[in-house]
């Protein structure tokens, strides 16, 4: 079970509080997970990645275990410490100002 962060804006969307989880077959990577989520909540689909391309939209961003892993290859694995439970796959709402 991959425990996984949404922000406000996709757990409003997705109609869910807190955390949610979905089950992954097969190697844990950004894109098994996403896919997962998509296929639980369909309503996420295109909000996160591009519809067509699959690629991560330019204002969100991925992490976990402390560590940007937006610009990580889609299929590299996740840190065990993700595949395990310990810690969850973040998605972040990015903003830009200063």
């Amino acid at each position: 079970m991959i425990r996984v962060i949404l922000p406000q804006h996709l757990r409003t969307l997705a109609r869910v509080e807190g955390e949610v989880q979905v089950d992954v077959d097969g190697p844990v990577t950004q894109r098994s997970v996403l896919d997962a989520l998509e296929a639980r909540y369909p309503v996420l689909c295109g909000t996160m990645r591009d519809h067509v391309t699959l690629k991560r939209r330019p204002f969100i961003r991925f992490f976990a275990c402390q560590e940007d892993l937006s610009h990580e290859a889609p299929d590299s694995p996740l840190p065990e410490a993700v595949t395990t439970g310990a810690e969850p796959f973040m998605v972040i709402g990015a903003i830009a100002g200063g």
